[in-house]
């Protein structure tokens, strides 16, 4: 008789992953930046604040008085809408720019990346058109295309998306919403008149249409005027949802946003977000109202503004030796980044390899167009560095680009 060792049943495979994790890529941004992570590269790529204009001491100190004197309340659970006091004072800085807003008319959300999120689980059914911006923020075509949204461009110029082309887009395609960061896009840096503004409101209300305004850069301003949010514009004030962040005025890593929504709305966002967190953490809502109801925001924000300005100018200085004749670039009156378009024989994308042996780095724009993508264009974020250091950089990538093996032909670079 021979006796043999148990053998380990065969296991049997697992299910598949959801089809939509298979479907919706990850970030080429976060790729980017975990490959030039060494600090000898000069990096254009990610959208990251001046970790050095942050106003860390004011922050602490707010941290530190709520974690004193209401550590209970600080380290508990916390409402899904949001802790009151932080959602006051959201409610008047609102209304202060001239859209009168109550505390009730606002979800507190984990960044505003979160209220995409959620704005994508409460309207969006598989399968529904969403139409976007082209070129446009990427990690919004990743929400939207994670909740099984056919996502469609509105094309659009210099002065970024076109009424008529959006109404007869809505008229054919029948979308569920347009998604827009119309002050200081991500990634091209415009921002959209106020006339085509008003027209956005007035296709929204005839044809039916929800609106999600997007405002992460719009305190950001070097020069300009102020343009009204198309929420305020009659024809938009019942279909539009705005957001906002303390990311880029605050700091990212507090991972505070808000939306402004219709109640309906507002509440299918709140249920959502219940499923998703339960609520935003207590501790960085109380120290944001804190902080807040202590420090004058706006000042901090001006000088914010003022060194950013700064960047871009350094920026635009040195992209007319840095790119190749032909090249055109934007010039953006506040935010964070710069568009750039090559001559048509460049691909960014396959350049970017050889670039980054220069030791600096760009975010191709491929990854930005919902159809079919413009490969001779680039974003370059202007904020994160010096004067000096964006100097070198572009040193750096124009000898990258010089050295970088395309075909020939192309002529004289401009400005637009």
């Amino acid at each position: 008789m021979t006796v043999t060792e148990n053998a380990p049943a065969p296991s049997a495979p697992l299910p598949p992953l959801a089809a939509r994790t298979r479907s919706t890529g990850g970030s080429p941004v976060r790729d980017i930046l975990a490959v030039t992570a060494r600090p000898e590269v000069i990096n254009f790529a990610g959208g990251l604040p001046a970790p050095e204009l942050f106003d860390a001491e004011g922050i602490a100190a707010a941290f530190h008085a709520v974690l004193t004197e209401a550590p209970a309340r600080a380290l508990q659970y916390s409402t899904t809408e949001g802790e009151p006091a932080l959602r006051a004072a959201l409610a008047a800085r609102t209304s202060a720019r001239g859209l009168d807003t109550d505390a009730d008319d606002l979800l507190v959300t984990t960044g505003s990346q979160q209220a995409l999120s959620l704005l994508a689980t409460a309207l969006v059914e598989p399968g529904d058109t969403v139409l976007v911006e082209s070129p446009c923020y990427l990690a919004a075509l990743q929400a939207f295309g994670f909740a099984g949204a056919r996502v469609v461009a509105v094309p659009g110029d210099e002065d970024g998306m076109d009424p008529a082309a959006l109404e007869e887009l809505v008229v054919r395609e029948r979308p569920k919403l347009l998604y827009t960061v119309p002050t200081f896009s991500n990634p091209t840096g415009r921002t959209l008149p106020a006339a085509r503004r008003a027209a956005v409101a007035t296709i929204a209300g005839r044809h039916g249409l929800w609106i999600v305004e997007d405002d992460p850069y719009g305190e950001l301003r070097f020069e300009g005027e102020r343009v009204p949010w198309i929420a305020s514009y009659d024809g938009a004030r019942d279909r539009t949802v705005l957001l906002g962040s303390f990311s880029k005025v605050m700091a990212p890593g507090l991972r505070l946003g808000w939306l402004r929504a219709p109640a309906a709305l507002r509440r299918a966002c709140a249920v959502a977000k219940q499923a998703a967190d339960l609520h935003t953490p207590t501790v960085n809502q109380l120290a944001a109202a804190r902080y807040l109801a202590g420090t004058d925001l706006d000042a901090h924000v001006a000088r914010v503004a003022r060194a950013y300005g700064a960047r871009r100018d350094a920026l635009l200085a040195g992209l007319p030796e840095a790119l190749p004749a032909g090249s055109r670039w934007t010039r953006p009156e506040g935010g964070m980044f710069v568009w750039a378009r090559l001559p048509e024989r460049y691909d960014t994308t396959a350049l970017l390899p050889q670039v980054v042996r220069h030791d600096v780095a760009y975010v191709p724009g491929a990854p930005f167009y919902a159809g079919e993508p413009d490969r001779a264009t680039l974003r370059l974020c202007f904020v994160t560095q010096t004067p000096d250091e964006i100097a070198e950089g572009l040193r750096r990538l124009g000898q990258a680009l010089r050295a970088a093996q395309v075909p020939a032909g192309a002529s004289g670079p401009s400005g637009s």
